[in-house]
This record gives structure tokens, C-alpha cells and sequence, in this order.
């Protein structure tokens, strides 16, 4: 894999704070989509980590965030979309709305198989995709203002601590475009959110545990009586 050329960090725009109807935080927003619409990486807030995102749709953007981390490309990025109505349309869903609306947004990826609609450079060898709706209102107000879907992963390097402040993926600022600082994140643990499949009907499986295992296990064990394929 070649090594990501490293250039300049534009800015590190600071939303701590910033209430959603201030002139400020939207000229934020508007910003950070523009940077994603020229193809560039960002460093961004979730209800769980710091996360590194691109438009998904821009082929050339996603392979960056691979050369960035130093991430295997057999690795699947996740993809976050502004609403529970969305995911149908890069997804086969085989759930419920309601038990989708139960789980997101929240700390939770689920798993379904993808649509033909989903960019096929995007995890070009993965049949399935996962889904994120961070219940962060940052991110999901920047998914709602783009033009497509983002990609996103934990900022860190490859198989490194995942981080809860912008100041914990420092030595990969100068690969990023713009970096969106809202404090420290999550809940105290740097767990990411729990991956679960649920592409088969009826079923489930718990690809990570994550943070958010045993409210998942509520909601899709006890409320939905889904089986556990393990």
C-alpha cells in the first residue's frame, strides 16, 4: 500500500458548546460538507469516539482513509446516513422500522446486505455494509446536509487505541483536511459502538460487543424475540 501524502491541516473548527441554531455552528456545518464534497477527510465527533469520515460515494476519498490508517483494505468501512428511512435505500433491510427506530440513533451498527445503489468501490469483497446513526447531533445534521452517505471509521491508526479527544489522534492531523472538536466524546470508555448482523430474517449475530451490548440484547432479544445465530 502506498504511503498517504501527508499536506497541511486546513483548520480544527471548534463546536463545543455552539447551540444548533447559532449562525456559528451552521456556518460549521456548511463548511465541513463543502470539505466533503471536495473529496477531503475529516476528523469527526460520534456518540462514542472520534471517528474519520469522506463521502462515501468518492472513490478516490475512501482509499485515502485506507492509505491514513494503514487499515487492511479486506477491512469494511462503516457508512453513516442521516435517518432510519435512509437506510433502505443503499440496504436490504429485514427488520422492522420499529425495531430500527429502538436501536437508532444510538451507539449500535447494524448490519445488513447492501444495495447495488451503494458505491462499489466502497468494501468492493463485502456483500453487507454497516449502518451508524451517531446520536451526536453533529454528525447527524452534517449526514443530512450531504449530498450522499459518509464513510466512516475510528480515528486512529490501524489497530491503535481509538480516541475520545481530537488531542488523542494528533499524529494524524497533518493527513486530514478538517478536524471538528466537540470535547471529549462517548461515555467514559473508548468501546465503539456494538456491530450487530441482522441480514437474516429473524436473526442476529454480535459481531462486537462494543458499548452498547446489553440495551442491543434488550431490544432484539427480549422486545423482538430475533434468535441469536452463534
Amino acid at each position: 500500500m502506498a504511503d498517504f501524502v501527508a499536506k497541511p491541516l486546513s483548520k480544527i473548527i471548534r463546536v463545543s458548546g455552539l447551540s444548533r441554531d447559532t449562525k456559528e455552528y451552521n456556518n460549521a456545518l456548511e463548511e465541513t460538507a463543502k470539505v466533503l464534497e471536495d473529496g477531503g477527510l475529516i476528523g469527526v465527533p460520534t456518540d462514542t469516539i472520534y471517528g474519520i469520515a469522506c463521502l462515501a460515494s468518492i472513490s478516490n476519498a475512501v482509499k485515502n482513509i485506507y492509505e491514513l490508517k494503514g487499515r487492511a483494505e479486506s477491512k469494511p468501512l462503516a457508512i453513516c446516513v442521516p435517518t432510519v428511512e435512509s437506510i433502505s435505500h443503499i440496504c436490504k433491510v429485514s427488520v422492522d422500522n420499529d425495531l430500527l427506530h429502538d436501536l437508532l440513533p444510538g451507539p449500535v451498527t447494524l448490519v445488513f446486505e447492501r444495495s447495488p445503489e451503494l458505491n462499489p468501490d466502497l468494501n468492493p469483497t463485502h456483500s453487507k455494509v454497516g449502518i451508524r446513526i451517531p446520536k451526536f447531533s453533529y454528525i447527524q445534521d452534517l449526514a443530512v446536509i450531504c449530498s450522499y452517505p459518509l464513510a466512516l471509521t475510528s480515528a486512529n491508526y490501524s489497530s491503535q487505541t481509538s480516541s475520545t479527544t481530537v488531542e488523542e489522534f494528533k499524529p494524524l492531523w497533518e493527513k486530514l483536511d478538517l478536524v471538528i472538536d466537540a470535547g471529549r466524546v462517548g461515555t467514559g470508555s473508548k468501546d465503539g459502538s456494538t456491530v450487530v448482523d441482522l441480514s437474516t430474517n429473524g436473526r442476529y449475530q454480535i459481531i462486537r460487543q462494543g458499548c452498547a451490548m446489553e440495551n442491543t440484547l434488550a431490544v432484539l432479544r427480549d422486545k423482538y424475540k430475533l434468535l441469536s445465530t452463534d
